[in-house]
């Protein structure tokens, strides 16, 4: 195909009107923006369009040609639901170009309110196969912005496959986390990242451990702190992966800030769809955008995994720091025992299932001869521990089944095309488990072409109101995970009015952040993953300035998960939860003796059993994760 001025859109970001201008004026093809709300940028009421400004910045730039994308992409809480609906009754009278999405509940409410706009899927959907995207298509989304750990060949087979508009992020601030699954703005400030109200802890100093000893194997510096990135000397590759809209980030920049990058980028642009054979980088252009930019630049892992060189340890280019590092509440805080003290109990008489997810054959034994009703095993592993084989998945089943209790499979949180097809391999085994625990969209739509079991939908898909539950009971769930960073009054509210049975995580070992970066690679010492691979097997930890130590795990998929501080323990309150569908224990850290003994308590609890005093000192390593907050600060009440 010829390549012209329309085959590609340069997409700038808007957070004022003067930007808007600002914008247009420099070369922009595309403008997103977002309105007073439900968009991943509120953290300052001076930005974003209200309601009359959304309508003049269309008729603004519909008049030079140039379209408007409208962000409706937050996770959207129980309260925020009815304004969603008037809002998109709004959206929908005025006729932006699209909207951008991130929570089901949005995709919900656009089909049942006969919304007319064509829908973007946000990054922070986490898009990482085709089976995602053929879904969504079906809904009505007509572009992804593809998550950010993708390649370009990734990126190009994927587009490829699907047909699916591909939109890029190619310059600005980066997450060090995969977008989307990174919690810990939420449960640490009750103001979640997800919600467009981030307090960049990935912006922190942090020093590397060894979680044993407690050594220092790297010092203090930024070790997440993930430069911005820039495509300016890599167009014709994002070209010819296909990439159909260059996103670039910054919609709390200044107008005279997004003018120099939409126009550098501009000229670039058409410079080489006007002769892509004699096309050089204009090293002019180069100089101008490298002397003004704010973090160093990198191409994260648009060419492969990134280095320490694409990293800002140092800080010295850090333009603000959001937050520092605060210790995490216990779980018998003054704090949280004024929460639950407060608050109803779910409005239930139903008493909840006890799980649990487990990582070992003897974790599984262990948790069903305690009391668990049902066991998740599978999935992600942490090593030194071995993936699950076809035979201990097939004996689990075996004794679980002979106990009279369930068992679930359950898959990655992210997966690739690859892993697709690996999870595909156990189903054509014909082990007869109970269901399954689906980690994304497209392990939900492949799972349903290969058994009728039941689908139960896991932590990774951050239900957070009940609209959201919905649209996964209509793709045939059986029942959801509430997300971890919901207050418990957001947690029953979710409870109560879904019609999907919801699952609430109760104790465990949480991990804050998932990430496809080497944590191994860049900061262990004397690490090599052809000479000493077993340095893998051994366990290290970040140490933030709080004090907080946050254990690291490595799976087999080769990404690094980042725990909290300090574990979940509910223990004390589980009469308040007694109307969820099913209380769970992440056991995935847990030895088989441990395990028996949290399920035990838990059971306890459960039945209604009088524990001892001694039975809640459990450690001073155990906190309550949000529930120390009234709410997951939204952004309608500010």
């Amino acid at each position: 195909m010829a390549l012209n001025k329309n085959s590609v859109e340069l997409l700038a970001p808007a957070g004022q009107w003067e930007s808007l201008v600002a914008a247009i004026e420099a070369g922009a093809d595309a403008v997103y923006l977002g309105g007073k709300a439900f968009n991943m940028r509120v953290h300052r009421s001076d930005f974003n369009f209200d309601d009359a400004q959304l309508k003049a910045a269309i008729e603004f730039a519909h008049a030079r040609g140039v379209k408007i994308y409208v962000t409706l992409n937050n996770l959207i809480s129980a309260e925020e639901l009815l304004p969603l609906e008037k809002f998109l009754h709004y959206l929908n009278d005025i006729q932006p170009d699209s909207i951008l999405v991130q929570d089901l509940a949005v995709i919900n409410l656009v089909r049942k309110l006969g919304i007319k706009i064509p829908m973007h899927a946000s990054v922070m959907m986490n898009t990482h196969n085709f089976r995602t995207v053929e879904l969504l298509k079906k809904f009505g989304i007509t572009r992804v912005v593809v998550g950010r750990e993708l390649t370009l060949t990734e990126v190009s087979l994927l587009k490829e496959r699907t047909g699916i508009e591909v939109e890029y992020f190619m310059h600005g601030d980066m997450c060090f986390a995969e977008s989307g699954q990174c919690i810990h703005s939420g449960v640490v400030f009750g103001q979640s990242g997800n919600r467009g109200r981030c307090m960049k802890p990935c912006r922190w100093i942090y020093k590397l451990i060894d979680e044993e000893t407690g050594a220092t194997l790297n010092d203090w510096s930024y070790k997440l702190a993930l430069n911005d990135m820039c495509m300016f000397r890599n167009i014709p590759d994002l070209i010819q992966a296909g990439v159909v809209s260059f996103k670039i980030e910054g919609r709390m920049r200044p107008p005279e800030f997004v003018r120099r990058l939409v126009s550098t980028y501009r000229r670039e642009i058409d410079s080489y769809l006007a002769d892509p054979t004699g096309y050089a980088v204009d090293e002019a252009r180069w100089k101008n955008l490298y002397d003004n930019r704010v973090r160093d630049f990198t191409t994260t892992f648009a060419f492969g995994a990134p280095t320490i060189k694409d990293i800002g340890t140092t800080g010295e280019r850090e333009p603000k720091i959001f937050s520092r590092a605060v210790v995490e509440p216990s779980f018998d805080d003054e704090s949280v025992k004024e929460i639950f003290s407060s608050e109803c109990a779910i409005k239930s008489s139903a008493k909840p299932k006890l799980s649990a997810r487990v990582s070992t054959l003897e974790s599984a034994q262990a948790a069903v001869e305690a009391g668990a009703d049902l066991i998740y095993v599978g999935g992600e592993v942490f090593k030194p521990l071995k993936p699950w084989t076809l035979a201990k998945l097939k004996k689990a089943v075996e004794f679980t089944h002979a106990a009279g209790k369930k068992i679930i499979l359950a898959t990655p949180r992210t997966s690739k095309d690859k892993d697709l097809s690996e999870q595909a391999e156990i189903f054509s085994r014909a082990i007869n488990f109970d269901g399954v625990l689906v980690g994304n969209l497209g392990a939900l739509t492949l799972i349903k072409t290969l058994t009728d079991a039941p689908i139960f939908a896991d932590v990774s898909f951050s239900v957070f109101n009940p609209a959201a539950a919905e649209f996964l009971q209509s793709l045939g769930a059986v029942q959801a995970t509430a997300s971890l960073e919901l207050s418990f009054a957001q947690v029953r509210s979710v409870v109560e009015n879904s019609s999907l049975p919801i699952e609430v995580i109760v104790h465990g070992a949480i991990e804050s952040m998932i990430c496809d970066h080497d944590i191994a690679k860049l900061y262990l010492p004397d690490y090599d993953e052809f000479a000493t691979p077993d340095k893998l097997n051994h366990h290290y930890a970040l140490v933030d300035e709080a004090g907080e130590v946050h254990k690291l795990r490595v799976d087999q998929f080769k990404r690094w998960h980042i725990f909290f501080g300090k574990e979940l323990c509910l223990l004390p309150y589980v009469e308040k939860f007694l109307g969820a569908a099913s209380l769970r224990i992440e056991a995935q850290n847990y030895s088989s003796a441990v395990t028996a003994q949290v399920v035990k308590l838990y059971r306890a609890a459960l039945d209604g059993k009088n524990l001892t005093a001694d039975s809640y000192k459990l450690s001073a390593k155990f906190g309550a994760g949000v529930y120390r907050f009234k709410q997951s600060k939204n952004s309608v009440s500010g």
